[in-house]
């Protein structure tokens, strides 16, 4: 079946895309562009990155988007050469009620999975959309999420700071969310008869209808288009990227010895060993190497500026802090991490077994695609400290693509 004759029948096992687009983007301020889904960045209508994105994807059949009764001309236009391999249809008073909109244009036949995405979220990619897909099973969702990285707090009367709120299993929700869609779609009508309208994204519904939802990593590039100056960002992103995209490579390295113990920490993951590793905080010299690659491509210093090995205060603590520090480094100076390199250099414990846990818990730290991760492992053939079984060594790389420079 071709793609064309998909749009219009379905087929077996297909996964479906809704994309929400009919909202009014109040905060993004007026502009003759229309809202901000119409809005002009790197040349095209926000709304226009997004669907390309998702047609692109050849295991993805129809694709429906809920736009304003009052936008049928912008859509036209920003869909120029796409309207006929999309579903458009009218929304209504809010997103969940586009969502349901769209569910129900999806009906016959039914897909075996939907992913519902906000349509002013263009820069969503082919990897995220993967990890979504592939995280959807029978009976349960897939949310793309980031582990929230500032402290928060709750504000009491008079605006007066009332409590700190633990962060440690807190996320940030993105967009495309993934379900059976029979699953949210029967979840959708439910909410609709008992006169519930106040969720503010399917996950939400999902919880509500007791459907379980499990969290994948996001994309910190993954952002979604709220304000006048998210926009203007995104153009000038875009812009920069289409001239000359600034590639940069950081090295990092470190090693800590054995001491008395019955675990190492490696790259974010708890191994049982008959050693542990002795050093600056917890001694995971894997989280240490790639923390001083990922600071070296924007010339920020080493682990030991930002947390120096003589402040007691990080004796003992987790690696991942100095990580997602480095990370945040890194997003805060434009930067985009292309790709990071880990290579764990020992005699013991084994890495093979612990290779996917590691991989995973960098993903979350550093907000990536698992494909952007490598982690291997060697031995030093018995030579030196390393092959005595006296310590370990870590040797790491990151390739972090920054906004590229107009040409003078």
């Amino acid at each position: 079946m071709t793609r064309q004759e998909s749009i219009a029948g379905g087929r077996a096992g297909e996964v479906a895309a809704v994309i929400v687009a009919a909202g009014r983007g109040e905060r993004a301020g007026q502009s003759a562009e229309g809202p901000k889904q119409y809005r002009i960045i790197g040349g095209k209508p926000v709304l226009r990155h997004t669907l390309e994105t998702f047609l692109a994807d050849p295991r993805i059949g129809r694709v429906v988007v809920a736009i304003h009764p009052d936008d049928e001309a912008l859509f036209a236009e920003a869909a120029i050469g796409l309207a006929d391999r999309v579903i458009s249809l009218h929304g209504g008073a809010s997103r969940q009620a586009s969502t349901r909109l769209a569910l129900l244009a999806l009906h016959d036949p039914a897909p075996q999975t939907v992913l519902i995405h906000d349509g002013v979220r263009p820069f969503i990619d082919g990897e995220l959309i993967d990890r979504i897909i592939r995280a959807v099973e029978e009976g349960k969702g897939a949310l793309p999420a980031l582990p929230v990285a500032e402290t928060l707090k709750r504000a009491g009367p008079g605006g007066t700071i009332e409590a700190t709120v633990p962060r440690h299993d807190l996320h940030a929700a993105q967009t495309p969310q993934g379900f059976p869609f029979a699953l949210i779609a029967a979840a959708h009508d439910r909410a609709f008869h008992q006169g519930r309208d106040d969720f503010t994204d399917d996950a939400a519904i999902a919880e509500w209808a007791n459907i379980p939802v499990r969290i994948v990593a996001g994309s910190v590039d993954n952002i979604k288009l709220t304000w006048a100056r998210d926009i203007a960002l995104a153009d000038q992103r875009l812009n920069r990227a289409a001239i000359f995209p600034d590639v940069r490579t950081g090295n990092g390295y470190d090693v800590h010895s054995f001491t008395e113990g019955d675990a190492v920490i490696l790259c974010g993951v708890r191994i049982p060993y008959a050693k542990r590793l002795s050093g600056h905080s917890d001694a995971d010299v894997g989280l240490h190497a790639l923390t001083d690659a990922l600071l070296a491509t924007c010339g920020a210093g080493d682990i030991g500026t930002h947390f120096p090995p003589s402040d007691p205060q990080w004796n003992g603590a987790a690696s991942h802090i100095f990580l997602e520090h480095a990370a945040k480094i890194v997003r805060e100076a434009g930067g985009r991490i292309a790709n990071v390199d880990v290579t764990l250099i020992c005699e013991a414990p084994k890495i093979g077994p612990h290779r996917a846990a590691m991989t995973a818990a960098l993903a979350a730290m550093l907000g990536i695609g698992e494909m952007r991760i490598s982690i291997k492992a060697t031995t030093n053939e018995k030579l030196g400290f390393i092959g005595r079984g006296e310590g370990i060594a870590a040797i790491a790389t990151a390739s972090v693509v920054y906004p590229g420079e107009v040409p003078a």
